[in-house]
């Protein structure tokens, strides 16, 4: 499929209804409800042990459901006629061995390998790997070993081998673990330009707050079941974030403002630079 033709996006892409996961006997999520449409980018925020990655691996198909269902495209995952439609990206996609002699265009190539007409489309494979390398930006690190790129560079050839699948979900998890602030803007717009562009549907996980409300145009907060889903800019303040968890405050406003009031009153600290001027 040429990337620059105008993809037919169906209307909904994830369904899950009812969903509970156990895992070592542990309920780890439940009453899971949730619908994702073609071109969303939707991120996943919690605490730790809050269920998040356990929901991505239930999407997939890696982890069985105690109770409820999983649709992707009306198919239960892992069916064959998914193949080549979801694209996972693992938060250790990135961090392959330094011994490993793999180059960016033979990592990207290798998503190419899910597809069922592999033997009969060669020339094509290697038409559209040579798109996707110039759609994440990797085009003058093409041939240059894995190891020997930044993070930002790896994770976006991580994110290139999920495109060579013709995947139209990708399910990230923790997608800006080590990479640096310029190229996690970059990284960011590149995802973003995929939703809007590409329809490519996107279900990211992250615990960067920050980053995840200025980028998403989604946001869900998971802990054990989903205590929040909506638009970004309706996403709860930290004190009502706090009340979703049922976390109660030890201080009151008053007391609150009475220890500031009873703190010294200290002098502005003035740096004064060296002679280097640091």
């Amino acid at each position: 499929m040429d990337l620059n033709q105008e993809i037919n996006c169906a209307s909904e892409i994830l369904s899950i209804s009812d969903l509970s996961v156990v895992r070592s006997g542990v309920k780890v999520i439940h009453d899971i409800n949730l619908s994702i449409s073609c071109g969303e980018f939707v991120g996943i925020v919690g605490p730790n042990g809050g269920g998040k990655s356990t929901l991505l691996l239930t999407a997939l198909g890696i982890l069985k459901p105690k109770t409820g269902m999983v649709k992707i495209y009306d198919d239960a995952p892992l069916s064959k006629k998914l193949v080549g439609k979801v694209g996972w990206v693992p938060q250790a996609a990135s961090n392959l061995p330094t011994n490993v002699q793999i180059t960016v265009r033979e990592l990207i190539q290798l998503g190419t390998l899910k597809r069922k007409d592999l033997f009969l489309v060669r020339k094509k494979n290697r038409v559209k790997v040579d798109q996707i390398i110039k759609l994440v930006g990797l085009e003058e690190v093409a041939n240059k070993r894995v190891s020997q790129l930044s993070g930002g560079q790896r994770q976006r050839a991580a994110i290139g081998k999920a495109l060579a699948s013709e995947a139209d979900l990708l399910l990230m998890d923790e997608p800006l673990v080590g990479v640096d602030r310029e190229s996690r803007n970059s990284l960011l717009k590149l995802l973003d330009n995929l939703c809007h562009n590409e329809n490519k549907t996107i279900l990211m996980i992250s615990h960067d707050l920050a980053t995840i409300k200025q980028t998403v145009h989604r946001m869900i907060y998971l802990e054990e079941t989903i205590r929040f889903d909506g638009p970004t800019l309706n996403f709860p303040n930290l004190t009502s974030l706090a009340h979703l968890r049922g976390i109660e405050a030890t201080h009151d406003e008053q007391e609150l403002l009475d220890i500031d009031a009873d703190k010294p009153n200290l002098d502005p600290i003035t740096i004064v630079p060296s002679k280097d001027g640091v």
